[in-house]
């Protein structure tokens, strides 16, 4: 931050992209869309760079703006925790939290969670966005990330929130019309219902079957018409009997327990679902982040 940079410039630009728009954050701060585009202006000046393009529709961050706002974000958090710090262990949480998760289980655990947080501590404010893949947490969109497998970064934080499965499943309809695969090399003469998310390789499921010296490994090529992005799409095909589905246990449970899915392959693994907190290094003091993960783990054990 240079000499001639306020705090208040950085909450301001801030705000203007949460917005999305002049005009938005104009209603949002209780001023005129031409005093904000008066002060961005100011700013901009002052920088000597372009932070953000403006057009009839919509408000666009140059690369310079991008590289302002992840700082202006991450500065204005630490200015929080700062202050948190300083007003002792029993200041209550408070502030802004980022929050991200996937679609599914965002809108299905997530966002209810959220309503009882903000509830418990209503001095935190909180931002949900629910994405298919994981974001970068280079960028420092968000604080917190809810994810399903421990994350490959070493770099960051993933705290175990709760035990999570793939499982295989079918409905009984199509079990009755095709029969059960009995083993994961039967898989290939299955309608097999493809999710294509996060990093893994479309097309392949990875089974192992058996114990400790015992334990073997198989990938089978999946053969199906049907390949989705969306994890509840692809369990809807599966509940109108369209094909066999690996998706996580707490998607699918209920649908197990109602018996409009079955459990097929149930003695051979898959690969780990656990449910993660992921968060950077640099948030382990935050009072509200450690707030939040310490609710989430708590929410999600019962």
């Amino acid at each position: 931050m240079s000499a001639n940079t306020h705090p208040s410039e950085l909450a301001f630009f801030s705000a203007l992209v949460a917005a999305g728009g002049l005009s938005a954050a104009a209603r949002n701060m209780g001023i005129s869309t031409p005093a904000v585009s008066k002060r961005l202006a100011q700013m901009e000046a002052r920088l000597g760079v372009t932070l953000v393009t403006r057009t009839t529709r919509r408000m666009l961050l140059t690369p310079e703006g991008e590289l302002y706002l992840a700082h202006a974000r991450r500065i204005l958090a630490d200015i929080e925790d700062m202050e948190q710090l300083l007003a002792g262990a029993r200041a209550e949480p408070r502030g802004l939290l980022r929050v991200n998760a996937s679609p599914g289980f965002g809108r299905s655990h997530v966002s209810p969670m959220v309503s009882r947080f903000v509830r418990r501590y209503p001095e935190v404010k909180v931002q949900l966005l629910l994405t298919v893949n994981p974001p970068s947490f280079i960028d420092d969109a968000f604080d917190v990330c809810i994810r399903f497998g421990r994350p490959p970064d070493a770099r960051i934080i993933a705290r175990r929130l709760a035990g999570n499965r793939r499982l295989l499943c079918a409905s009984p309809e199509y079990l009755a019309a095709h029969g059960t695969p009995q083993t994961p090399a039967d898989l290939a003469q299955h309608a097999c219902i493809d999710i294509q998310q996060g990093g893994e390789a479309y097309g392949v499921w990875r089974l192992a079957g058996g114990r400790g010296a015992h334990a073997r490994a198989e990938s089978v090529k999946i053969h199906g018409n049907l390949a989705t992005n969306d994890g509840e799409v692809a369990v809807r095909w599966a509940l109108d009997g369209l094909g066999v589905l690996m998706r996580a246990e707490w998607d699918i449970l209920r649908y197990l327990k109602d018996g409009r899915l079955v459990q097929i392959l149930p003695d051979y693994q898959t690969p780990d679902a656990d449910i993660y907190a992921v968060y950077a290094p640099r948030h382990q003091l935050s009072r509200r982040i450690r707030a939040f993960v310490d609710f989430a783990m708590e929410s999600l054990a019962g």
